[in-house]
């Protein structure tokens, strides 16, 4: 499969090496132009060369461009090659290369958009994540959809990709679990849910009652089994493993782990409690950390460098993305301290989830009757359906707060994005199904038009942001994608007729087809349905 950007970059690395005797691993860019008339893509290169050739960028731009343009695949390839000031090198695609692409969708199918890597890597992805301490709200749905989209563009690009939940069933939380559930004065957790757990209690046999501690790892597999895994499974996101927390202490890894940091003296006493010498990794954490406290007890920290260290050690990642909420911005020096003292330097890669509001009206809402103080993932999903809940997440990026919009995600019409793009690939099922059994017109020499072009140009960029994504995991560039690609549908079919006097142009039925299979293709990587009727 071509991909234009690649194939740019390939043909500029062969003029630097002949021309300027550089090799493949000059740093520069191919980006596209801010308007149809600088070109359909352009690069920055004469800019970086200009400084180690000590030349202008434009001379170096008209020289690059010469002995672009001068090679017989660039004449096919491009109709001009162009360089304007301060120096960006643009290229203008050739109507055959266009029309080629179209016959490469078409020929690949749901496969257009999969790359082939240079080192096949296992990944983890770690997400959501939240204790089993009460059903998932607004703000795991973020980390959850976002977790879920970015494993299937990974999986896209070729890699071996693991999604794993880490369940924290282990540790105060579930002390504090117990105690809500008893009711008594250390009781934290609250709600209908908790209420229910209460009576179910008095009802079970084999829990000991006085017990926080049993009482609490007794609730917290209900509220696993009964409240998070059916929500997961309704959000349509995919687990491979479950890791319980308890069960890593049950086998003794976290004690191993910290025979391992006091073997390596990695780990020092102080005040009768253990830390681990985090300060050692440069400006990495700003001070040591505990992992045994003065009473014995073994820390959170503790708990998670020994599974990092299975992750690792143990299961082999290449590398591991853990998707974690924003209030966890100053345990990621730390958790990074660690993993680079055992042998892992730049590990683990995470993003942190920012806040979500529920906003309707303009204020924040409350939609939850019998939980008051949260938004359940379960109502969302329910009041305003799974398409529009994962795309409204998924259009803003991790690092920002967001507002989702209750009123726009209500709105069954073409306001709400989610129905826009999906009404895109309607109306092209339309058009097919009116197209059956009326004679083609087979055109030899069909001259494309501006919305053709533009269409064309916004379809052959699927492979080329499934690559940007797999390095920058910036999964909300996909929904604005698709908000593109349906625009330039629209347009075309605003401007332009499939069916003219009872026959179909051949050329446009098949740009249509190829843009059907392309909007198919990302719906699939977003978690969308892709529906023939609206």
């Amino acid at each position: 499969m071509t991909i234009v950007k690649d194939t740019i970059k390939s043909q500029i690395n062969q003029v630097l090496k002949k021309k300027y005797r550089f090799g493949s691993d000059l740093q520069f860019q191919i980006e596209y132009p801010p308007a149809p008339n600088l070109g359909d893509y352009s690069s920055n290169l004469a800019m970086v060369l200009a400084k180690k050739l000590k030349k202008s960028p434009m001379e170096i731009g008209k020289e690059v461009a010469s002995e672009l343009i001068s090679e017989p695949v660039n004449q096919k390839m491009f109709t001009k090659i162009e360089v304007v000031k301060p120096g960006f090198v643009n290229f203008y695609l050739s109507e055959n290369l266009l029309k080629q692409q179209v016959k490469n969708i078409l020929k690949n199918k749901g496969k257009y958009g999969q790359l082939k890597p240079k080192k096949k890597l296992k990944i983890q992805i770690e997400f959501i994540s939240a204790n089993p301490t009460g059903p998932l709200t607004l703000a795991n749905g973020r980390g959850g959809f976002s977790g879920d989209v970015l494993a299937n563009v990974l999986e896209l690009a070729g890699h071996k990709v693991e999604r794993e939940y880490y369940v924290n069933d282990y540790g105060e939380q579930i002390k504090k679990l117990g105690h809500s559930i008893l009711k008594d004065k250390l009781a934290v957790y609250s709600g209908a849910y908790i209420d229910e757990l209460y009576e179910r209690l008095k009802q079970e046999k084999g829990v000991n009652k006085n017990d926080a501690n049993e009482v609490g790892i007794w609730g917290a597999g209900i509220i696993l089994e009964e409240m998070i895994k059916p929500t997961v499974q309704k959000a349509q996101i995919k687990f491979d493993h479950w890791f319980s927390e308890r069960e890593m202490h049950q086998k003794g890894e976290v004690d191993k782990m910290l025979s391992y940091l006091k073997k390596h003296n990695l780990a020092y006493e102080k005040d009768g409690a253990w830390w681990l010498k985090t300060t050692n990794q440069g400006d990495q954490d700003d001070k040591d950390r505990v992992l045994v406290k003065s009473n014995g007890d073994k820390t959170y920290f503790l708990a998670d460098i020994a599974y990092h260290w299975n992750k690792f050690y143990k299961r082999k990642f290449d590398k591991v993305i853990n998707l974690w909420g924003a209030d966890h911005h100053g345990y990621v020096p730390r958790m990074k301290s660690a993993m680079a003292m055992l042998g892992y330097p730049g590990q683990p890669e995470v993003l942190l989830m920012q806040l979500v509001r529920l906003v309707q009206d303009g204020k924040e809402a409350r939609m939850s009757k019998r939980h008051g103080i949260y938004v359940l993932l379960d109502e969302l999903i329910d009041e305003v359906g799974l398409d529009v809940a994962r795309f409204f997440f998924l259009m803003h990026a991790n690092n920002k707060a967001m507002d989702f919009d209750l009123n726009l995600a209500r709105e069954r019409s073409q306001k709400n994005p989610v129905y826009y793009v999906q009404y895109a690939h309607a109306r092209i099922c339309s058009i097919l199904k009116k197209t059956r059994n009326l004679p083609l017109i087979k055109i030899k020499a069909y001259e494309l038009c501006q919305s053709e072009r533009e269409l064309i140009k916004e379809l052959i960029k699927w492979p080329e942001l499934v690559q940007e994504v797999v390095q920058s995991y910036e999964v909300h560039k996909i929904p604005f994608y698709v908000i593109s690609l349906a625009d330039k549908f629209h347009d075309l079919y605003e401007k332009r007729r499939i069916i003219e006097e009872g026959k179909v142009i051949e050329f446009r039925l098949n740009l249509i087809q190829a843009a059907k299979q392309v909007l198919q293709n990302a719906f699939k990587v977003l978690g969308i349905s892709a529906p023939e009727k609206m």
